[in-house]
């Protein structure tokens, strides 16, 4: 990467560079090569740095947070300021005052639990990947046709999990799916299986006493293993596909 005269720049440098650089379409990239998006409730910017870094050494420099939580905003500013090797986006946004509030703090994603057009609008204008909340095919689709890089759906467990995930992605092959509510070791590889893009993962992923407890590998190791499940996940939809397509 180019550096700046008179700048001298180290590895961890330009690796901040390269992820504020980050547009949409990296994002949604980025997104779905993880295929793990980690969701953290937490009003302290120090604990929710402490997670941030911990995934990140396991190979997943993503975290979603939640702004329902009090004091999220200023997590999420921190964030952005203190852990610049880390895609950092904005979950639960429930209108477009928390939206814009989130873009100005510089976050590189927004997502919500339903569909809320006015948040999927500003996100398209503002050329930030938005990550759209559905349930039923019909907003399924109409999140999609909203400009929705990906399809949250939630929550994924009340409508059957992997199931639902098979029977929607049969019907609506080319909407990105993520699964949120319900996505545990257990669920995992069956939900990647039945056709989920990425999975949206919170205390299974990030307990609350591994936070407490500063556990930093308790985290990683969690981490390695639900991107284990993504990987043995995909190669088994793959070999699905594969036999279907024999069949046809």
């Amino acid at each position: 990467m180019p550096q700046a005269l008179g700048v001298t720049t180290s590895g961890s440098d330009v690796e901040a560079l390269q992820f504020s650089a980050l547009d949409r379409a990296d994002v949604r990239l980025r997104i779905e090569e993880i295929g793990v998006l980690p969701s953290l409730r937490q009003g302290s910017a120090e604990a929710a740095i402490f997670v941030a870094e911990s995934l990140a050494g396991a190979g997943v420099p993503i975290i979603e947070i939640t702004m329902t939580t009090p004091g999220a905003a200023d997590v999420v500013s921190a964030l952005v300021r203190r852990a610049p090797g880390v895609i950092i986006g904005a979950g639960h946004v429930n209108n477009r005052v928390v939206a814009r509030q989130c873009l100005d703090a510089g976050v590189k994603f927004l997502a919500t639990d339903a569909l809320i057009p006015e948040v999927v609008e500003l996100a398209v204008r503002e050329g930030v990947a938005i990550i759209s909340g559905a349930f039923t095919p019909t907003e399924i689709v109409a999140a999609r046709n909203a400009g929705s890089d990906f399809v949250r759906v939630f929550p994924c467990d009340a409508a059957g999990g992997a199931r639902y995930i098979r029977s929607v992605r049969a019907a609506l092959p080319d909407v990105p799916l993520m699964a949120a509510g319900g996505v545990t070791q257990q669920t995992a590889f069956d939900i990647v299986a039945a056709g989920a893009t990425a999975l949206c993962v919170g205390r299974d992923l990030i307990p609350q006493e591994a936070i407490r407890l500063r556990q930093s590998r308790r985290i990683q190791e969690l981490a390695r293993r639900f991107l284990s499940c993504v990987d043995n996940g995909r190669i088994e939809a793959a070999g699905s596909n594969g036999s279907l397509a024999e069949l046809k």
